[in-house]
């Protein structure tokens, strides 16, 4: 459990044109419900082993609670949506029923691989693969990450 900081002005949209449409002209009540469904599709989205998934938004932090089965997927579900636009803040109140190490989080800075990335936290570049499948299904291809992006380094 704990509060991570995120990139307010970087991660996915999760909310669909005519949504962001729609929350333009809608009460705070209502915005806030729909960001949390656009958060909660793209959590559920991930088919990760977690019961009793819940969030509440207080501004650009979204509060979780829940139970994983994993510890990976507790932090998966904290990742996604901490990257997603206009969050600046997870305040991570989930459970986790096996739990086990907790892998460190590292923030994509201009002109990073995961190569790189490897490299530097790994001592050998030819790892990237060990990052892109802890980071799986949040990442679908090693060469697409961003400046600002969240991501889940393992322990080897």
């Amino acid at each position: 459990m704990g509060l991570f900081d995120f990139l307010k002005t970087s991660g996915a949209k999760v909310l669909n044109k005519k949504e962001e449409e729609t929350i333009k002209t809608a009460s705070s009540t209502d915005a806030d419900r729909m960001k949390k469904d656009a958060m909660m599709r793209a959590v559920n989205d991930l088919n990760l082993p977690v019961k009793e998934i819940s969030l509440d938004i207080q501004g650009e932090t979204v509060v979780v609670y829940g139970e994983a089965e994993t510890q990976v997927a507790k932090e998966l579900v904290v990742l996604t949506l901490g990257n997603t636009v206009g969050i600046s803040k997870v305040d991570d109140r989930m459970t986790v029923v096996r739990p086990e190490q907790e892998a460190t989080f590292y923030e994509v800075k201009s002109g990073d691989t995961l190569s790189k990335i490897a490299k530097a936290h790994y001592g050998d570049a030819m790892k990237y693969n060990s990052i892109f499948e802890a980071n799986k299904p949040m990442l679908k291809d090693p060469d697409k990450i961003y400046p600002g992006q969240v991501l889940r380094i393992p322990k080897l």
